[in-house]
């Protein structure tokens, strides 16, 4: 049995998605920026789903852009509006577990002037919306902050935060990354008070290489890219309507069927945590507990253990996992996320991540586990004889 449980780090791609590309592709290929009838037809569809997406998120069809994905629009958000109300202020926030796609272009600011505050989080990886209140000043011109972690699956309450930033300063822009939620939580950018927002196809079942950026209708946030002036001149480059189409198909298909993955995958985590921490010794939850953290993620240690070794142990036997984030594997980073919720070297070295998606099923969960059991306790002893 294959089984695939780092769907965090990206999901296979939905056949109707799939499906939807090819047609793009193979019949609407024409440039839509071209004025003839086929690139009006390729524009009509880059419109229509615009309108999906904005409908998903309570937003607009004109205030959304499409990306090359959720990298493009976390450092759009930073340095667009750095470029956009650099005479408001140079004071940015944001907190010690973000994505590199947001951490690091605000080292990036950090590194041309810009004054920035990092905020902690608690050792279930929230950061409180009061100190968030706390940080916001008169000069602080931006508030970027990922919903949904990629690493421990804290879910970030964006009300709360949206409503103290926007007490404390109006004029602040909050961003969210919104990257491993989109397809998976419901988002309302209204309710939420934010003014932009990442999201990438590929994490909720459409392709690779496309994503979306909200941004609230009036603001100063300049481009990044600059070319031909299409989408409004915010975001130049020839459209991909084939990818657009694509990951507005997974979009629907993700959020009509909510309810039921949400249980699903809940219960499927539920399950594997618990035959883990029963039938595995000196193991250990990271971050939220099961219940309340995002059902499509779970971070579990195990003591005695390094995380890359394990990988490779599972991967012989079929089972695909990670040690955190994607962007990060290869490059033996130690993570960054579990060292700011209080985990010792160790613990970190010890920890892998599991992520699902709405079509794992419980009998792979349960060849996951009972792989597991084998090669934990074979590692354990070899390294007790070494």
């Amino acid at each position: 049995m294959k089984v695939y449980f780092d769907n965090a780090a990206s999901t296979k791609i939905l056949p109707q998605a799939a499906e939807k590309m090819v047609e793009v592709m193979t019949e609407y290929y024409a440039n839509p920026s071209a004025s003839s009838i086929m690139g009006m037809e390729a524009d009509n569809i880059l419109k229509a789903s615009a309108k999906t997406l904005a409908r998903l998120i309570n937003a607009n069809e004109g205030e959304i852009y499409f990306t090359s994905g959720g990298t493009e629009g976390d450092n759009w958000a930073v340095f667009g509006t750095a470029k956009g109300y650099n005479r408001s202020g140079k004071h940015i926030i944001t907190t010690v577990i973000e994505h590199p796609a947001v951490a690091q272009p605000f080292k990036q600011m950090e590194d041309m002037g810009y004054e920035v505050t990092y905020l902690p989080v608690d050792e279930k990886g929230y950061v409180s919306a009061q100190s968030v209140r706390d940080a916001v000043r008169e000069d602080t011109i931006l508030v970027s902050i990922i919903l949904i972690n990629n690493e421990i699956g804290t879910i970030q309450n964006a009300e709360e935060i949206g409503k103290a930033i926007k007490e404390k300063n109006s004029s602040t822009l909050f961003h969210l990354d919104a990257v491993q939620a989109f397809g998976k939580y419901k988002i309302d950018v209204k309710k939420f008070k934010c003014d932009m927002l990442s999201a990438s196809a590929h994490k909720f079942n459409g392709p690779k290489g496309v994503g979306f950026f909200y941004m609230k209708k009036g603001l100063k946030v300049r481009p990044v890219l600059f070319g031909g002036g299409q989408q409004n001149g915010h975001r130049p480059g020839t459209e991909n309507p084939a990818g657009a189409a694509a990951m507005a198909v997974a979009a629907e298909d993700a959020y009509k069927n909510y309810e039921e993955s949400t249980k699903h995958v809940f219960a499927l985590k539920k399950h594997l945590a618990d035959r883990i921490l029963n039938e595995i010794s000196d193991t250990f939850v990271n971050g939220e507990d099961i219940e309340k953290a995002s059902p499509y993620v779970l971070n579990m240690g195990f003591k005695n253990l390094r995380s890359e070794v394990l990988l490779h142990a599972l991967e012989e036997k079929g089972v695909v996992v990670s040690a955190g984030s994607a962007c990060n594997s290869r490059k033996k980073v130690q993570s960054s996320v579990l060292g700011a919720i209080g985990l010792g070297d160790d613990d970190i070295q010890g920890s892998i991540r599991f992520s699902f998606s709405r079509f794992n099923t419980i009998e792979e969960a349960d060849y996951c586990v009972d792989v597991l059991k084998e090669t934990v306790a074979f590692l354990r002893r070899f390294n007790r004889k070494r």
